[in-house]
């Protein structure tokens, strides 16, 4: 028992260096576009920090997702928080699940890539939105009488750019349509809908989806045309963009070169990364009784089989 656990720990040892050595070829290659979503999600926070100084508090606007829900209360708010942690750290442990996993069909910094794509065009739409409209806020914190529901006037820009985390972000007012919760919720679910494996997974994204949505209306945190908008866009956003970003390359059908002696250390890099090689200098391989063999344009092909 012993000898096997030492036998696993060893292969999973060098699963994992294996793909840390891919991934950080990645990286190197794509930190400018990680640095840069990274940049947008402080300046998304910035600028919902920012609507909170002039938000100005009101009489809460007739909804019709508060007359079919009932109201949760202020006492039960966290449901809708534990929800989206939930969603958010499973997503994000699915994303480095190929430095442990035999089957693997992403590469790690590629997807977030993708996903901080998505995010970002999202949040620009957003941030948009909020500033054109100011709606009265309906949480418990942004109605009238609390002391949460405006802003004295900053004392320096450093008090500005620091925007209170996390204090700043979990009591926001007035960056309403469309919810921030949905765009990270509908985002991670339509990701995992391309490049997820498993067929309950996928149908669970959506209905969790659905749960967070209900939630954040019967919480109060948003009114319903918030999350109605959030549904439509995010969707739209990622159907139109992920047609023009370039396809990531999938690790369960890599093709092989034509031979490895005719590879060069760069062609090497490359389809360590998944890039592969040049299209011209690959041919579909078939593997019979554990042998390689090559198309009727190769050098070889023994169409034998065992019994046969």
């Amino acid at each position: 028992m012993t000898l096997y656990i030492r036998r696993e720990a060893s292969k999973l040892w060098k699963r994992v260096c294996s793909e840390i050595t891919t991934e950080i070829g990645l990286l190197v290659e794509n930190w400018k576009y990680l640095l840069a979503g990274l940049l947008c999600q402080y300046i998304h926070g910035l600028a919902a920090r920012g609507v909170h100084y002039i938000h100005r508090p009101g009489q809460t606007l007739q909804d019709l997702g508060y007359i079919l829900l009932p109201e949760l209360g202020q006492d039960k708010g966290y449901i809708s928080e534990t929800v989206f942690t939930c969603v958010f750290l499973s997503f994000l442990l699915w994303t480095f699940h190929p430095f442990i996993m035999k089957s693997k069909k992403i590469y790690t910094v590629l997807i977030w890539c993708r996903v901080l794509a998505f995010l970002v065009a999202c949040q620009f739409l957003r941030v948009i939105t909020f500033y054109s409209t100011q709606l009265p806020g309906p949480n418990y914190h942004c109605r009238e009488g609390s002391e949460l529901a405006t802003l004295p006037r900053p004392h320096s820009v450093l008090e500005v750019l620091l925007i209170n985390f996390p204090r700043g972000v979990i009591y926001g007012c007035g960056d309403l349509i469309f919810s921030s919760h949905m765009i990270f919720t509908l985002v991670f679910v339509l990701t995992y809908q391309k490049y997820g494996s498993k067929r309950f997974i996928k149908l669970l994204g959506w209905v969790i989806a659905i749960l967070q949505s209900l939630l954040i209306i019967a919480s109060r945190k948003h009114y319903t045309v918030d999350v109605v908008v959030a549904w439509y866009t995010v969707n739209l956003v990622v159907f139109f963009l992920d047609k023009k970003l370039p396809e990531l390359p999938d690790r369960t059908t890599v093709l092989l070169p034509l031979s490895s002696k005719d590879r060069t250390k760069e062609d090497n890099h490359k389809f360590l990364n998944g890039n592969g090689v040049d299209p011209a200098d690959r041919r579909p391989r078939a593997q019979v009784n554990g042998k390689i063999y090559e198309d009727s344009n190769g050098v070889h092909i023994d169409n034998a089989t065992n019994g046969v």
